[in-house]
């Protein structure tokens, strides 16, 4: 997984467990994220599985996902990784904004 935001920008990460037949699997517990390095992009969970990662400054990160994964008799560790790339803003395009309407000033 790998996402680019601006560093005006937030996404939602949500973790998707799955076993090894590809169906969906049960987590024990809360997902823990953290960043490699959270001057680049910062995480904050949101629920048991997803949290915000936002912007902070331009650069790289990786965004790291550890949880138990329920086995029925016992749990294991996983850890997903994912890249985080953030760019600067850039302008693409623009939009004239009208102000309020006002008289025309009379003619000295």
């Amino acid at each position: 997984m790998s996402g680019r935001i601006t560093i005006e920008q937030r996404v939602r990460v949500t973790v998707q467990p799955i076993t090894a037949a590809g169906n969906p699997a049960p987590i024990d517990g809360s997902v823990a994220f953290t960043s490699s390095d959270p001057t680049v992009a910062s995480v904050e969970a949101i629920d048991a599985n997803s949290a915000y990662v936002t912007a902070q400054d331009l650069g790289a990160a990786q965004i790291i996902a550890v949880f138990d994964a329920d086995l029925g008799e016992g749990v294991r560790t996983i850890e997903s990784t994912g890249a985080i790339e953030v760019v600067a803003a850039e302008a693409v395009g623009a939009e004239i904004v009208f102000g309020t309407p006002e008289l025309i000033p009379p003619a000295e």
